[in-house]
């Protein structure tokens, strides 16, 4: 696929659809989905901090445990994933070490940092991904920000002091 082609954008939006159903459970508002070579969805993957209790749920981290335990790395190599918002260094960790070869993501984690401000829910880092993926002994292509507006929205009035669905109870 090529960069910003109509599939690549479909699968990125699919991100912030999975980001708005991640939301309205109760959960922080992000979304991420592994796709093949070509386009094809594989995996898809929504933040749990709220629903599991697990402030290591992230949409991204808990996409490439399932993606390390169905697939391989040499193939994982060939496969895109997509996220609503730039991996952090802990997601960018994972997809490293999962073996997945490209991501593409929305809006970057400097933007979300400055629209979160210092939520105690999120304190994101201004750590591109890039630079942590640049850290390592393999390469993996990142495309992004795209979409960046887009992928702001479901964050608007979410960090921010207003309620919250608090329906959501913790899984045991």
């Amino acid at each position: 696929m090529t960069i910003e082609s109509t599939r690549e954008l479909e699968l990125l939006r699919r991100t912030m659809e999975l980001a708005e159903q991640s939301r309205a459970r109760g959960d922080h508002p992000f979304g991420a989905l592994l796709a093949d070579p070509d386009g094809n969805i594989l995996l898809e993957a929504m933040n749990t901090c709220g629903t599991r209790g697990d402030r290591t749920g992230h949409a991204e981290r808990n996409l490439m445990t399932e993606a390390s335990l169905k697939y391989d790395a040499d193939f994982l190599a060939g496969c895109t994933m997509y996220t609503s918002a730039e991996p952090c260094a802990m997601c960018a960790g994972a997809v490293y070490w999962a073996g997945v070869g490209r991501v593409v993501h929305g809006m970057s984690e400097k933007a979300l940092k400055e629209l979160i401000g210092p939520d105690p829910e999120n304190l994101t880092m201004d750590l591109p991904c890039r630079d942590v993926f640049a850290a390592g002994q393999r390469q993996v292509e990142v495309i992004g920000p795209l979409l960046a507006e887009e992928s702001a929205k479901v964050h608007k009035g979410f960090w921010t002091p207003s309620p919250r669905n608090t329906s959501a109870k913790p899984v045991l």
